[in-house]
């Protein structure tokens, strides 16, 4: 089965808008794990406009699934991975005022960075992961960075699923399939939902584990967290 690793960033945001301490970000980690999440991501960005650096520090005694920390590795960033020590981190190429994530790593002019990056954490005992797009030079620039993992930026494959979902997942299946042969291990994340995210499972069924944070909360919103949870819990299950 596919790991669910669900990214409680929006519950964050929720928080900061009002002030204090509602929702509680930490509780709600607790609660996903509970309901049967595999994992809890965080995405913290230097304006700490939804995760804290201090929600990092207090989420990781509580985690006790996998707790994954995605991030552009800068040297404030680094530090606080190499303290807080998660089981994962993943490392994406966003500039400090990006909205989103919105592409993969050019991992061939990075190469020199993001190795010795890689080089630090592997010290520090921590898996990694690269977010990536599709394309087969990238994937192979990866593996040779010395990462655990890629992570398949999925925007393309959500937006276009409506119109041509054969269509939508050519491309990733085609990723996958280089990631697989050149030894990486394969994540997915960005706009999976409830519609989309089933299809992906039948066509790469060898993905590690999904990052879903956007979507999954705002279904909670309708269906309820533990409902929503074991929704997306059940896409992921072989049939």
């Amino acid at each position: 089965m596919i790991r669910l690793s669900v990214n409680i960033n929006k519950i964050a945001t929720l928080r900061n808008a009002r002030g204090g301490n509602i929702p509680d970000v930490q509780s709600v980690a607790v609660d996903c794990e509970k309901f049967g999440a595999q994992g809890i991501t965080v995405h913290p960005r230097p304006d700490e406009r939804h995760i804290r650096y201090s929600d990092v520090v207090l989420l990781k005694p509580l985690v006790t699934t996998e707790f994954n920390i995605e991030g552009y590795p800068s040297e404030s960033f680094l530090q606080l991975v190499t303290s807080v020590k998660p089981h994962q981190v993943t490392l994406v190429p966003d500039p400090p005022d990006a909205l989103t994530s919105s592409e993969g790593w050019d991992t061939l002019e990075n190469h020199d960075f993001l190795t010795d990056v890689i080089k630090e954490l592997r010290k520090n005992g921590i898996r990694t992961s690269i977010f990536v797009g599709t394309e087969k030079k990238f994937i192979e620039g990866a593996a040779k960075i010395g990462t655990d993992r890629v992570e398949l930026y999925t925007e393309p494959y959500a937006s276009q699923y409506p119109i041509d979902r054969e269509a939508a997942i050519q491309p990733f299946l085609e990723a996958a399939r280089v990631a697989r042969s050149v030894g990486l291990q394969l994540n997915a994340g960005h706009d999976l939902n409830l519609e989309n995210l089933g299809y992906m499972r039948e066509k790469i069924p060898w993905l590690m584990e999904v990052s879903i944070g956007h979507a999954l909360i705002s279904d909670a919103l309708y269906y309820g967290l533990h409902n929503t949870i074991q929704m997306y819990l059940r896409l992921l299950q072989d049939e």
